[in-house]
């Protein structure tokens, strides 16, 4: 099972459209996908036409230690797509959560005993992917979302203050690999709101392929009047306008995460065993 942290500080830069459709489109190439909406303004909830009720299950009865995260997920209008939705509850998490023992890992937690149960009834992981939308902070909600991820996807603007906000964000990976999760690694930057026919956002995108060689993803998310409209209904980009740019951008998108899947070890008897020579074939040959 792959988790990955989809993050930036900044709002709006396309963090919750590239989880959303990312998602998307992973179950639609045959992936299992649970998208994770831990921003209070529950963006992520509302573009998949999710509506929570006040006390319904949620990430903030999760993090509350309320609700297991297996009754709390919801099946969405995608196959293969599922949801930990949120709503405003969530924004008081912070303040309530403030004198908690191991608040940080308090997500972390609720997956690996979701994961383990799971894992112990089918002897299988409960999904492929487990996507979290993080909120556009650097709070103890985002803290959580790393802290249980594995990878993290940083979602780049290509605007002039992009590299300045990369920069910190890296210090804060680099903070929570050495207190919290060692494991933790930055593996990809996705470039967002992107538009070729303009040159400070031609120049800016070198410029992070400069500074971070091998991390951004060859297939950029273009500006797309479709990603835009499709949350004021509730859908996907690949149910609102299938054959939109929008859709192909992600489409490629995923098929590169997936490229970066870690391959199957080989089986002990597909492995070819080479015994040693014995020791005097080896002493004749040397003499």
């Amino acid at each position: 099972m792959r988790t990955i942290a989809l993050i930036n500080q900044k709002g709006g830069v396309g963090k919750t459209t590239t989880t959303v459709n990312l998602g998307a489109a992973l179950a639609r190439a045959g992936r299992s996908v649970v998208v994770v909406d831990i921003d209070p303004q529950a963006n992520l909830s509302l573009h998949l036409g999710l509506d929570v009720p006040e006390n319904a299950p949620s990430t903030y009865s999760v993090l509350m230690g309320n609700t297991p995260l297996a009754d709390a997920l919801v099946e969405t209008t995608s196959e293969n797509l599922r949801a930990l939705p949120t709503n405003i509850d969530l924004s008081g998490a912070e303040l309530e959560l403030a004198g908690a023992f191991g608040r940080e890992t308090l997500l972390r937690d609720a997956i690996r005993t979701w994961r383990d149960e799971h894992k112990k009834k089918t002897g299988v992981e409960p999904v492929d992917y487990l996507l979290f939308d993080c909120p556009p902070s650097l709070g103890l909600l985002s803290i959580n979302g790393l802290a249980a991820a594995d990878e993290v996807f940083l979602c780049v603007q290509t605007q002039f203050f992009a590299l300045q906000g990369m920069s910190k964000l890296v210090e804060i990976i680099g903070l929570i690999q050495r207190r919290l999760h060692p494991g933790l690694k930055l593996t990809g930057i996705i470039p967002c709101l992107y538009d070729n026919r303009l040159k400070l956002s031609r120049e800016v995108l070198g410029e992070v392929r400069r500074y971070f060689p091998g991390l951004v993803f060859g297939q950029s998310i273009a500006t797309n009047v479709k990603l835009a409209e499709a949350p004021s209904f509730g859908k996907t980009i690949f149910e609102y306008a299938p054959g939109s740019p929008g859709a192909r951008d992600y489409a490629a998108l995923a098929a590169a995460v997936i490229e970066m899947e870690p391959t199957a070890e080989p089986e002990l008897d597909e492995v070819e065993i080479v015994p040693p020579e014995p020791a005097k074939e080896r002493q004749s040959e040397a003499g």
